[in-house]
C-alpha cells in the first residue's frame, strides 16, 4: 500500500442508492479509510458510467468497489490498488487496463449467490420435472381435466437416488450439492484442478453462514480437468443433471458443446436434463439447441445464453422442454448487502495487511 495519499479513499460506484446504515458502519469500523458513494447507471457501457462519474473523483481514490465503473487509465487513478468487485466473475473487466496493471489487487463477490442462485436451480429444475409449465397453462384456462393423473403427472420422478453432476465446485456449486443431497440424490463434483485431499477441498472464499459445502464432504466423486477427455469421462458417470457453474475462461469456452451432450447422454438413450447459470459461452448454444430438438437432452434450464439479450428469433423461446430467464438467478434483496460483507472482510484484511478472499489469479482468469 505504500506511495499512496496519506489516507484511504474507497468508492463506491453502484446502481443503488447509499444504504447509510450500512456505509456509516463501514466508517465507524474502518476510520482511517474515507468512504464515497456514487449512484451510477445499472449498466456494463464503461464510457458511459465513466462520463456520469467524472474525472476530478479519482485522483485520491485507492479502493474501489463497483459492477462496471472504472477510470480511463493508472493516469486518471494514480492511487487505485484495490478493486473490489460486485460480481461473481471477472470476464467483464479482462480487457481493461486494471487487469494488466497487476499493481491492482481485484477481487471478486464470490461466496454471495449461493442461496439465491441455487434456490433458482432446484425451482427450474422441478418446474421441468414436474410438468409445472402444462399446469399452470391449465391453470390460467381455468381447466382441471379427470385425465390429467394419466396424461402426465403419473410420469413424475422425484430426486431421490438420481445422480447430480456439477460442474463447477465453487461456492454456488456447493449450495447446489447441499441441496441436492437434501433431496435424496448423489452429488459428483467436477472442478479444474484435482482436490484430493480434505484441505483442497475446502472452501476458502466468503460463505454465507448456513450454507454451502465448506469442508467439501457432499460429494460422492471428485473428478478434475480442464481438456476433453477429463472432461468426458466426468460426464459418463450416468448423471441425470448436469449444473454449468464454472467461470468463463479460454479453457471453458465451448466446453459443452455435441459431442459432450453425446457423451452426456449415451447417444441419446438417457434422460439428462442440463443447467447453466454460469455464462452463456461456456455452452455450444447451436449444438444446444439441436440436442434440445432431437432428443438427445432432455431439457435445459438456462439463466444465461450467447449472445445476452437473447435475440428475438432464437429457437430458445418456443422450445417446450426449455426454461429461460434473462440472468437474474442471482438477483435479490440480500445481495448488495452480502457483498459488502465481503468487502468489509478484506477492508479488515486490507488495514492489516493480510491475505485477501476472493483474489482473482489472472493467469486462470478467475
Amino acid at each position: 500500500m505504500g506511495g499512496g495519499p496519506p489516507k484511504e479513499h474507497l468508492l463506491f460506484a453502484v446502481p443503488t442508492p447509499e444504504p447509510t446504515d450500512t456505509t456509516n458502519a463501514l466508517r465507524k469500523k474502518f476510520p482511517q479509510i474515507e468512504i464515497t458513494w456514487r449512484q451510477v447507471s445499472y449498466t456494463f457501457d464503461f464510457a458511459a458510467i465513466r462520463a456520469s462519474l467524472g474525472k476530478d473523483i479519482w485522483s485520491s481514490v485507492t479502493i474501489l468497489c463497483t459492477f462496471a465503473g472504472f477510470p480511463a487509465s493508472r493516469s486518471e487513478a494514480p492511487h487505485l490498488r484495490l478493486v473490489q468487485l460486485l460480481s461473481a466473475g471477472s470476464n467483464h473487466v479482462q480487457d481493461l487496463w486494471i487487469w494488466k496493471d497487476e499493481d491492482i489487487t481485484i477481487c471478486t463477490a464470490s461466496g454471495i449467490h449461493g442461496p439465491q442462485i441455487a434456490e433458482w436451480v432446484v425451482m427450474t429444475h422441478l418446474v421441468h420435472t414436474h410438468n409445472y409449465k402444462h399446469l399452470y397453462e391449465l391453470q390460467k384456462r381455468h381447466e382441471w381435466p379427470k385425465s390429467i393423473n394419466a396424461e402426465r403427472q403419473t410420469s413424475v420422478r422425484d430426486r431421490v437416488g438420481l445422480r447430480l453432476g456439477v460442474l463447477g465446485y465453487g461456492s454456488i456449486g456447493r449450495q447446489v450439492g447441499r441441496l441436492a443431497k437434501g433431496m435424496g440424490m448423489e452429488v459428483y463434483a467436477y472442478t479444474a484442478t484435482p482436490k484430493d485431499t480434505p484441505e483442497k477441498r475446502r472452501d476458502p472464499g466468503f460463505i454465507v453462514p448456513g450454507t454451502g459445502d465448506e469442508k467439501g464432504e457432499v460429494p460422492q466423486k471428485w473428478f478434475s480437468g480442464l481438456d476433453k477427455e477429463s472432461l468426458r469421462h466426468f460426464l459418463k458417470q450416468d448423471l441425470d443433471w448436469v449444473v454449468v457453474a464454472v467461470p468463463l475462461t479460454k479453457e471453458t469456452r465451448h466446453f459443452l458443446s455435441k459431442e459432450e451432450f453425446r457423451v452426456l447422454s449415451d447417444e441419446g438413450k438417457r434422460k439428462v436434463f442440463l443447467t447453466n447459470i454460469a455464462r452463456g459461452p461456456i455452452v455450444d448454444q447451436p449444438a444446444l439447441i439441436e440436442a434440445l430438438k432431437d432428443g438427445t437432452l432432455e431439457g435445459a434450464a438456462l439463466d444465461v445464453t450467447d449472445p445476452e439479450p437473447l435475440p428475438e428469433d432464437s429457437e430458445l423461446w418456443d422450445l417446450e422442454n426449455v426454461v429461460l430467464t434473462p440472468h437474474i438467478s442471482g438477483s435479490g434483496v440480500s445481495y448488495l448487502d452480502r457483498a459488502i460483507q465481503v468487502l468489509a472482510v478484506n477492508l479488515g484484511k486490507w488495514v492489516d495487511g493480510e491475505k485477501l478472499i476472493n483474489v482473482v489469479n489472472r493467469d486462470r482468469g478467475y
